[in-house]
C-alpha cells in the first residue's frame, strides 16, 4: 500500500505538506500584507520546482506541449494563484485550525465537479464520505 508509486502515499504526503502549509504560513505572514506573502512564496515555489525540474532531469521542451495542454495548465495556474491570495487573507484574519479545514472544503467541490465535468461517478459510500466532509467542515467553522 505505501510504496513510492502509490497514489495513497502521494496523496497523504501532499496531506502533511498542505497542513505544514497552513502553520508556516500563519506563523510566516504575521506583520506582512498576505498578497506580498503569496508573492513571496510563489517566488519560493518556482525556484525550487524549476531546480528540482532541472537536476532531476525532467526538463523538456515546453513549445511541443500541446495547445490543450497549456489551456488547462494556465487555467490551473490561475485557480491556484486566486486560492493562495484567498487562503493567505483567510489566515491572515482567521484561526488556521478553521481556515484550513473550510479550504478542505476543495475536496467536496472536486468530487461534485468531477461529477459534473469529467463524468466521474464515486460510489454511494464514497458520497457519504464526501457528505461527512462538508458536515465536519460546518461543525469546525461554525459555532
Amino acid at each position: 500500500m505505501f510504496t513510492t508509486t502509490s497514489w495513497f502515499n502521494w496523496a497523504l504526503m501532499s496531506a502533511v505538506f498542505a497542513a505544514l502549509t497552513a502553520i508556516f504560513a500563519k506563523v510566516g505572514i504575521q506583520g506582512v500584507d498576505s498578497d506580498l506573502a503569496t508573492l513571496v512564496r510563489t517566488a519560493i515555489v518556482l525556484i525550487v520546482l524549476s531546480t528540482f525540474v532541472v537536476f532531476a532531469g525532467k526538463w523538456s521542451n515546453l513549445f511541443v506541449l500541446p495547445a490543450k495542454t497549456w489551456v488547462f495548465l494556465a487555467l490551473s495556474a490561475l485557480a491556484t494563484g486566486a486560492s493562495w491570495v484567498c487562503y493567505f487573507r483567510a489566515l491572515q484574519m482567521g484561526e488556521a485550525s478553521k481556515v484550513a479545514p473550510v479550504d478542505k472544503l476543495s475536496l467536496v467541490l472536486v468530487a461534485v465537479f468531477a461529477f459534473a465535468f469529467l463524468g466521474e461517478r464515486p460510489a454511494p459510500r464514497e458520497w457519504l464520505g464526501i457528505a461527512m466532509v462538508a458536515g465536519g467542515v460546518l461543525v469546525l467553522a461554525f459555532k
